[in-house]
């Protein structure tokens, strides 16, 4: 059975990058790599293996376009007004707390956070279809 152990981004910055990923998500640099043109900086935090690699290519002076086909990294919390609070206080601005259903049964609590390269961090709460995750 596959296991899922990083997800990749690019950054213009990189120490931009980590310090909002310590911010939003208490995810401290748990390996870097320096190579000649490019380095690639592993994050992650306590409660999961699943680490947020950050490519950052030496030479690139432009932001990092998204195409229309990337969507989002997600992430799940326990409480979400407390998630979303720490974030407002932090001068992060999440986007409104919401909420879904599926036939007539509570699937999803959310809001989303975007990165300083704007790629989009989706906070869900631990309930309905999250409940176990």
């Amino acid at each position: 059975m596959a296991k899922a152990i990083h997800s990749m981004i690019r950054v213009l910055d990189p120490e931009i990058s980590i310090h909002f990923y310590k911010a939003a998500l208490n995810l401290d640099v748990d390996a870097r790599f320096d190579f000649d043109g490019f380095s690639l900086i592993y994050l992650r935090n306590p409660e999961t293996t699943f680490e947020l690699e950050l490519t950052h290519n030496h030479s690139n002076t432009e932001p990092y376009t998204h195409g229309s086909g990337y969507g989002h990294l997600a992430v799940s919390v326990s409480d979400i007004e407390s998630s979303h609070a720490a974030l407002v206080e932090k001068g992060l601005s999440p986007t409104l707390i919401k909420s879904m259903s599926y036939q007539n049964k509570p699937m999803a609590t959310f809001f989303f956070l975007t990165d300083p390269d704007g790629y989009k961090i989706e906070f869900i709460e631990r309930s309905g279809r999250f409940a176990s995750v």
